[in-house]
């Protein structure tokens, strides 16, 4: 449960991240992309985000609310990205391939892929800040806008059409009492819920027609790809990096996974 739990942020969580950067885009278009942001995983929350490209910048312009407020009297960080290099959907439940309730962020990978770029408060916006929670979006309804710079994969995934937007972390309580006592997938020694998706909409180019929210069932069984997580370094806790947590799960020390 949620009372039993706490983060204790520190400084700087350098989770390393899912290494899909690239050279900046050198594109001179300008497109207007958006998406409806669906709840994943049963979190309840809904959004939208809408992003305008001139050549390798972006104004990203979203607004989410219902998400997990709080762990312990403070607003609950939800890290969220752009993600690429995949099929350019959301996970639907038959992605849960454990069968524990929880679509995992490695079930989701082969529909939504690595991180492109890190859609964070300040500061760097490369997949190494996926995880810096210490500019995340923060609470249960949060505004965001903020001018970033694409790389190339980011920019040609935006054009392909196989760019999703994805805002991570679940309240602990809304999971099952065995996905509550799971590690996540990705950092063992937090908990499940702490990485897993809460929201997901894939970016449609506004002149394509209205936005969806990508949410496509897998037609077949769906391996866990967590080489597509893991490529270039892969996920995990950077030097001096803190996000520790107080859980039902003994404690430990964040440590670098995968």
């Amino acid at each position: 449960m949620m009372k039993k739990s706490a983060f204790l942020f520190a400084p700087a969580l350098a989770l390393g991240a899912l290494a899909l950067s690239g050279v900046p885009a050198q594109a001179a278009d300008n497109w207007t992309y958006q998406a409806n942001l669906a709840s994943i995983n049963g979190s309840n929350a809904s959004g939208t985000v809408m992003i305008t490209v001139n050549g390798d910048q972006a104004t990203v312009t979203e607004k989410v609310s219902g998400l997990a407020a709080s762990f312990n009297g403070k607003p609950y960080p939800h890290v969220q990205h752009i993600h690429i290099g995949a099929k350019g959907q959301c996970p639907g439940p038959s992605a849960d391939t454990n069968g524990d309730g929880v679509v995992s962020t490695t079930e989701g990978a082969p529909f939504y892929g690595g991180i492109g770029a890190t859609l964070s408060t300040s500061g760097d916006t490369s997949p190494a800040a996926g995880t810096d929670l210490a500019v995340a979006g923060m609470g249960s309804s949060y505004t965001y806008q903020r001018t970033i710079t694409l790389d190339a994969k980011t920019s040609d995934s935006l054009k392909a059409g196989t760019a999703v937007v994805v805002v991570h972390g679940l309240d602990p309580a809304t999971l099952s009492a065995a996905a509550q006592k799971e590690p996540s997938d990705l950092v063992p020694s937090l908990p499940l819920a702490a990485t897993s998706p809460a929201l997901c909409g894939t970016l449609t180019a506004m002149p394509a027609g209205a936005p969806g929210t990508g949410i496509s069932e897998p037609t077949g069984t769906v391996e866990p790809t967590v080489g597509l997580l893991a490529a270039g370094g892969g996920l995990m806790l950077g030097a001096g990096a803190a996000f520790a947590l107080r859980r039902r799960l003994a404690p430990a020390k964040a440590t670098q996974r995968i």
